[in-house]
């Protein structure tokens, strides 16, 4: 059987057979195999949803029937709640559970995760409607991401739930669905653009399979200034890549979506991996490094819970978040340390380009930084344009297929 949507009895019949003989299989998860049961179950589930009362027992109560099923103390509770006082404070129905709690424990207990993302004594929320054919579905096309793929807007549904469950999680679409984004922009983005700008970047990001187990701990000052003096090189931007990927942070480089204006955003994948998305939407040097690093800002303070992502335009200079101001400020420290005194220095008093090359050599990053950085306190993005590296970042990324310019 080859999917597409159940549209009677006999389809999730013969579903839910492909399933139970894949099951057997027992196949490792990204395989042909394993890609193909997970589309398969989702079809199955999505099936039982519009047609079944499944009766989902209260999420409290499940959570104690597993303690029964695998005699599971309180004790043994807190690694997927947090503390002894927190495990107690949800079986007694006095705490919510968060994103965090149910996703550790979907993973670690099994529990399905549609019924702990129930209300205690309430019946499930109901799903995001996703109206299929409002997915930019000709761009996606256009680039690949269907493969070769005819007949897109007659496939819509197909296609577009083909499309999602390349996450390995449901629960991971419903939570971008949600729409958890913290979106930074002046210009309203679509919604259905930045879903699919979204699952496409988590989708690259786990099959790079990164074997690094991130540890936030290492998010140090230290190691922000060490990603920026990257930026020294000429392929600065290959090796930051590959620096913090080697820390287990995963980096995708995505051209934007229209009707997005996006630069960059963080989000945290389905395996609860930090992934950094970024567009290169500005070809130019100084943008790469800050919107970088102001991403990776985020994924040092601001990244808790599943399908959560921080997502921006940083044409946008916003204020009013805190949580954006953080990401700035860990930025622009990272840059130019905060021991400089910035507006002492001879780059700042003349802004020549002697002077930015003399500072940039000091601090050992790239002039660019430093000439943007001079172009945003001046609010005069029209000065030192020779400066900034215009059109010397995306070529770097030979993989990446570039739209082209509008004539």
């Amino acid at each position: 059987m080859e999917p597409r949507m159940l549209k009677n009895d006999d389809d999730y019949e013969a579903a839910l057979a492909v399933v139970e003989q894949l099951v057997g299989r027992d196949p490792q998860p990204g395989t042909a195999n394993g890609n193909k049961l997970e589309l398969f179950a989702f079809l199955v589930e999505e099936y039982e949803k519009r047609h079944f009362d499944l009766g989902l027992p209260d999420p409290v109560a499940a959570i104690k029937f597993r303690m029964d099923q695998q005699v599971l103390s309180q004790r043994d509770l807190v690694p997927y709640l947090g503390s002894r006082s927190k495990v107690s404070e949800v079986l007694r129905g006095k705490r919510p559970l968060t994103l965090a709690m149910i996703r550790a424990l979907h993973t670690g207990l099994g529990i399905p995760a549609d019924v702990l993302l129930q209300k205690q004594g309430a019946a499930l929320p109901d799903e995001p409607v996703l109206e299929w054919r409002r997915l930019p579905l000709g761009e996606m096309a256009k680039r690949g991401w269907f493969g070769a793929a005819r007949d897109v807007r007659d496939r819509a549904e197909e296609l577009a739930t083909g499309f999602l469950s390349q996450l390995s999680s449901t629960e991971a679409v419903t939570a971008l669905c949600r729409q958890t984004s913290t979106v930074r922009s002046a210009k309203e983005m679509d919604r259905y653009s930045l879903l699919a700008w979204c699952v496409r970047v988590l989708s690259l990001a786990s099959e790079k399979k990164l074997e690094v187990e991130f540890r936030k701990e290492c998010l140090t000052q230290e190691f922000f200034q060490e990603v920026a003096r990257l930026s020294w090189s000429e392929r600065g931007p290959l090796l930051a890549v590959e620096f913090l990927e080697n820390h287990g942070i995963a980096v995708v480089v995505e051209p934007h979506l229209p009707k997005t204006h996006l630069d960059g955003a963080a989000l945290l994948g389905v395996n609860g991996l930090p992934v950094i998305g970024l567009t290169i939407r500005h070809d130019r040097i100084d943008n790469f490094w800050f919107t970088l690093l102001h991403e990776l800002g985020h994924v040092k303070k601001h990244l808790i819970n599943m399908g959560e992502s921080f997502v921006d335009d940083l044409d946008f200079q916003d204020s009013s978040d805190k949580r954006e101001s953080e990401a700035d400020k860990s930025a622009a420290n990272a840059l130019i340390p905060p021991g400089i005194r910035w507006k002492t220095t001879r780059a700042y008093r003349q802004k020549s380009a002697a002077a930015i090359h003399e500072l940039a050599a000091r601090l050992r990053v790239h002039p660019a930084i430093i000439a943007g950085r001079l172009r945003h306190d001046a609010n005069n993005y029209r000065i030192l344009t020779r400066l900034v590296g215009v059109g010397q970042v995306r070529g770097l990324f030979e993989e990446v297929t570039w739209p082209r310019k509008k004539s």
